[in-house]
């Protein structure tokens, strides 16, 4: 396992951990992905509840039978 020492604390971490498990400094090797994923409130902001729901397989089924009843209501 590859450790390194904390540049803050001088414990060892793995390379691979996000934050140092003593003092909670992040990690350089990870820093950009692990702020994007957790810290960033720009990025959790972005991704809007529609937005999920439009991209949804529930919404293109649910799109899909209200086209259909619409096709068949027309028919008649």
């Amino acid at each position: 396992m590859n450790q390194k020492k904390c540049p803050q604390c001088k414990n060892l971490i793995l390379l691979t951990a996000p934050t140092c498990l003593y003092c909670g400094r992040p990690n350089k090797f990870v820093t950009a992905n692990y702020v994007k994923r957790k810290w960033d409130n720009k990025y959790n902001k972005n991704k809007t509840y529609i937005h999920k729901f439009l991209n949804s397989k529930k919404f293109l089924l649910i799109f899909i039978i209200f086209l259909i009843i619409l096709f068949v209501t027309l028919n008649k």
